[in-house]
């Protein structure tokens, strides 16, 4: 996003020119109201409501209602919030947490400075509350809050049963500027996996468009060429165990929902535990876990200030643990290069102008040798030797 201020009225002052939000990838697919009441919640449902019936709101220049699903890349235009009615309701209060849920969240920290907090998410914990879901990482982020710089602010997410880095913002414009990292495709995200199988080729990418499955039975996405939403992945082997099983290094492109999992599903390898996707060929026996074995091994992001946030998190010991059981290194996986950060939309128009101007230059210097040849000796002529005249031609004989 372009920056996720909070739009509030604090100390009287409040926002009086209107705001855009580019949606991040994180937020592919999701609600607009959903997004206000993850990004500015300070923005209630009948304020938002209110700006979408006035005409106020708008994505991509057009009229928004609190129903429409975003697309990542999508503008949102947020009009002011007005001196006289403010947002609706008072600043969100501070929830008071347990002796062992403040202690829980601090022990996830891994990393922190003054602009973020990168912590290693457990598995089976959500990032985000939802139906049913009353414990998630949103909530116990106010065992982190800082009098100076207030609540910190998710950024971006890890499903469920993912564990690994996550990166969350300590102030309103640190969140602007990840959130652009996020959606930009700057910052890079090393996932490791344990699959069924093994890949035919050592390294490769998955190119294949996600869209939501429809039904019931809970959110599942699949492989859909005429609807979906671009998702990339690419892929790389660590290490392999005869023909059962290959530990992977995974690279989203792209942040569609569940996307590491259908794609790696999608060419007959799912992840090791995840029945969703992969059935029963998702699970090895010999004592190996049944939970997911998907982790979020390493973040690396642009500081607000220079420099950069580079942050690797241990694996879950159920993780650990399998590959400890099949054999494999646990050092392996660290020692892959890190690529060069692809090239996001910035670049390849930088690159297609850059070709456009190398091939204008060329047909520059096609017209100047064309007209550097006039004058020139005719071609067969020896250096130095004068063209021969050309013959005068003769006359037509007239007729008697």
């Amino acid at each position: 996003m372009g920056g996720t201020q909070r739009l509030s009225c604090a100390k009287r002052a409040c926002v009086s020119d209107p705001k855009n939000f580019i949606v991040s990838e994180d937020d592919d697919g999701i609600r607009l109201d959903r997004w206000f009441k993850r990004h500015m919640p300070e923005a209630n449902f009948n304020l938002v409501s209110r700006w979408s019936r006035t005409g106020q709101l708008r994505v991509d220049g057009k009229r928004a209602l609190p129903g429409d699903r975003l697309e990542a890349g999508q503008e949102i235009r947020v009009p002011p919030v007005e001196p006289d009615r403010g947002t609706g309701r008072p600043e969100r209060k501070r929830i008071e947490l347990t002796p062992e849920e403040e202690q829980m969240v601090r022990d996830m920290v891994i990393h922190r400075d003054a602009h973020a907090f990168v912590l290693n998410k457990p598995p089976g914990l959500a990032t985000q509350g939802g139906t049913k879901t009353s414990q998630h990482l949103d909530r116990l982020l106010d065992g982190l809050a800082d009098d100076d710089k207030g609540r910190p602010k998710l950024v971006h997410r890890l499903d469920k049963d993912t564990s690994g880095a996550l990166l969350v913002a300590r102030s309103a414009r640190a969140a602007g500027h990840f959130s652009k990292s996020f959606s930009g495709r700057t910052a890079r995200k090393i996932y490791w996996a344990l699959v069924a199988g093994v890949p035919d080729a050592d390294q490769g990418m998955v190119d294949a468009p996600l869209a939501k499955q429809p039904g019931t039975g809970g959110e599942k996405m699949h492989i859909d060429h005429e609807q979906g939403q671009p998702a990339k992945t690419r892929f790389r082997i660590i290490d392999r165990a005869g023909n059962r099983a290959a530990w992977v290094e995974l690279q989203p492109l792209t942040g569609r929902t569940h996307q590491l999992r259908a794609h790696m599903a999608a060419i007959g390898h799912p992840i090791v535990g995840d029945a969703k996707y992969g059935g029963a060929e998702a699970f090895l026996t010999g004592g190996i876990s049944r939970k997911l074995h998907l982790h979020a091994r390493r973040i690396r992001i642009d500081a607000p200030e220079g420099g950069k946030i580079d942050v690797t998190a241990e694996l879950p010991a159920h993780f650990a643990e399998s590959l400890a059981m099949i054999g494999f290194e646990p050092m392996a996986g660290d020692m892959m290069p890190l690529d060069s950060a692809p090239p996001g939309p910035a670049d390849k128009h930088k690159k297609a102008a850059a070709a456009a101007k190398a091939k204008r230059r060329e047909r520059k210097g096609e017209r100047r040798s064309r007209g550097s040849l006039q004058g020139k000796p005719k071609y067969g002529s020896k250096p130095g030797q004068k063209p021969k005249p050309r013959a005068k031609p003769r006359p037509k004989p007239k007729r008697p």
